[in-house]
């Protein structure tokens, strides 16, 4: 199966799936990188920042790989968003996936047996005006239980002028939030929360320099607004998830073991791309 024909389930489809829905804390008594301080705030506030991940030449050399992808998918008519997926498609991402600063992080919050199984470039342009609606992440996915840890690592430098992403602290405490449907042709996604604040402590920016990383959990409120800016906002998502967690919809083609053991037996865990 490519890449393309992994399906993504609609919300009625998600719905009928026997789901473990709720945040599930690190357990983690022993961490390598982390502090237990810092494991106890993602507990409580659902994530973390900033973490330096790429050095100065690292972050040039992703920046014009990513440059050269962008240039070729607008070519063949496809926008800045559609880049999905990215570790099947391009050894690049597949070897960036496995960065050693990247998943001893992540590996000190889901614990010793990690699968990546999503990356995606989120690349907003100069003065795009499309917003990403307040939202978890798990509302989309067709996994259980709730075991996924987000890495958002800047690409390019994103701050409030270039719309930065946001987050809800403490929003990931109250399971899977209601939303709305919305068909506003300024927004990336179909599903909005309204009145965000109401479930955590306020809005954060979640501002980082070009190699930096945040880590937030599946289920944390997050969105950013539209880029009125002159300058470009793109960073790369990485989905890691437990290797214990369970996918419907064929998603388990998507995973590789990046630390430890394939614990389900179930992720495909595919080889390195060609290109």
């Amino acid at each position: 199966m490519k890449v393309d024909e992994i399906p993504n389930p609609s919300v009625a489809q998600l719905a009928e799936l026997p789901r473990q829905i709720g945040f599930v804390p690190s357990v983690v008594s022993d961490p390598k990188v982390l502090s237990l301080d810092q494991i106890r705030k993602y507990n409580e506030e659902g994530y973390l920042m900033p973490f330096q991940g790429l050095d100065r030449e690292e972050s040039r050399e992703l920046r014009a790989f990513f440059d050269g992808v962008l240039a070729a998918f607008i070519e063949l008519g496809r926008t800045s968003y559609s880049i999905n997926t990215a570790h099947l498609r391009f050894a690049r991402i597949y070897e960036l996936v496995h960065h050693p600063k990247l998943v001893s992080v992540v590996a000190d919050l889901l614990g010793p047996n990690v699968v990546c199984w999503g990356s995606h470039f989120f690349c907003k342009m100069p003065r795009d005006g499309k917003r990403v609606p307040w939202h978890q992440d798990s509302t989309y996915w067709p996994l259980s239980p709730t075991k996924t840890v987000t890495v958002w690592l800047a690409i390019d430098d994103a701050d409030p002028e270039n719309a930065n992403m946001k987050f809800i602290s403490k929003s990931h405490l109250h399971g899977l939030i209601d939303y709305d449907l919305t068909n506003d042709v300024d927004t990336v996604l179909d599903l909005a929360v309204k009145n965000p604040t109401s479930y955590g402590e306020g809005e954060v920016d979640v501002t980082l320099t070009a190699g930096q990383f945040s880590v937030h959990s599946d289920l944390l409120l997050h969105g950013s607004e539209a880029n009125l800016s002159d300058r470009r906002r793109c960073g790369l998502t990485i989905r890691y998830a437990a290797s214990d967690v369970t996918t419907w919809y064929d998603w388990h083609k998507k995973g590789i073991v990046v630390r430890g053991e394939n614990v389900s037996g179930a992720w495909a865990n595919p080889p390195c791309p060609d290109h």
